[in-house]
């Protein structure tokens, strides 16, 4: 597996976010994540976005992360927040997503941030499991979903 850094509207990481996209709203019967996000929220020093190829070539991995701030939204200062974490289903129990998440804690912490954040609901119990097992803890709510039941925010000190 090679896990390189893209840019969030490289045609691979458009291809893969469609397809997760696609399994939210088939999850919770709704039109998927509708957080406003921007390629350039993922450059760096900002963020970083990151997609696995398996050995011919194929996205089968993908996730990133983007600079937070305190606001209005319930993000404090140092906050690096996890988004788009998504495995192809035939990829899945390989440890892509844990390798990836490692990758991105450690570029959000040499990007100088001081926790890593982020919301997941309660229909990805598989997600839910890889966060805890991780290191991350339930903590106050955030972000566009703060105020909706099935969501669930988490956070771990970088």
């Amino acid at each position: 597996m090679n896990i390189r850094p893209v840019p969030f509207d490289h045609p691979d990481a458009v291809k893969l976010n469609d397809q997760v996209q696609l399994e939210y709203a088939e999850r919770y019967g709704d039109e998927g994540d509708l957080t406003p996000l921007d390629p350039s929220m993922f450059e760096p020093p900002l963020g970083r976005y990151l997609l696995a190829y398996d050995e011919r070539e194929r996205p089968t991995a993908t996730g990133g992360w983007r600079t937070q701030n305190e606001n209005a939204e319930g993000y404090s200062d140092g906050d690096a927040e996890l988004k788009r974490m998504y495995v192809i289903p035939e990829a899945r129990g390989l440890g892509l997503a844990r390798r990836i998440l490692a990758d991105l804690e450690d570029d959000a912490r040499a990007a100088g941030r001081t926790r890593m954040v982020l919301e997941t609901g309660a229909m990805q119990p598989e997600a839910i499991a890889l966060y805890v097992s991780s290191g991350y803890e339930p903590c106050t709510k955030f972000g566009l979903y703060r105020h909706e039941p099935l969501s669930h925010c988490f956070a771990k000190p970088l």
